[in-house]
């Protein structure tokens, strides 16, 4: 009987630490084995890039700019993102962009309050 705290103390810390901790793990590792050349990855620091190399089994090259590819440690790597779906071309000339809400503001000398400077009276 009075080991039963101290045995809810040990489940609630298994419950609460190591169990996220290995799902993390789990998550880390599938996201490492999705690494290949030419797939958009998200960095630790916020970089987006594109995978250019996977030669070190512990790094991985990263093209952050055309032309700039930069080595970081695989563990850098958050997550893998979805390659760019791009649309059709949308000819500005032919069909041009209509933003119903500016369409609709009123001229700023239109705008009550508003005097010969532009300063609010």
């Amino acid at each position: 009987m009075e080991l039963f705290p101290l045995l809810l103390l040990v489940l609630a810390f298994v419950a609460l630490i190591v169990l996220p901790a290995r799902a993390r793990k789990r998550q880390q590792n599938q996201t490492q084995s999705a690494l290949a050349v030419g797939a958009p990855v998200t960095m630790a620091g916020g970089v987006y890039a594109t995978v250019a190399g996977l030669d070190d089994p512990a790094t991985v090259q990263v093209e952050i700019a055309p032309g700039v590819v930069v080595t970081y440690a695989r563990q850098a790597v958050v997550q893998v993102r979805q390659p760019a779906v791009t649309g059709p071309a949308v000819d500005p000339v032919v069909d041009p962009v209509v933003d119903p809400v500016a369409d609709d503001l009123p001229a700023r000398d239109e705008r009550p309050g508003d005097g010969p400077s532009g300063k609010t009276l």
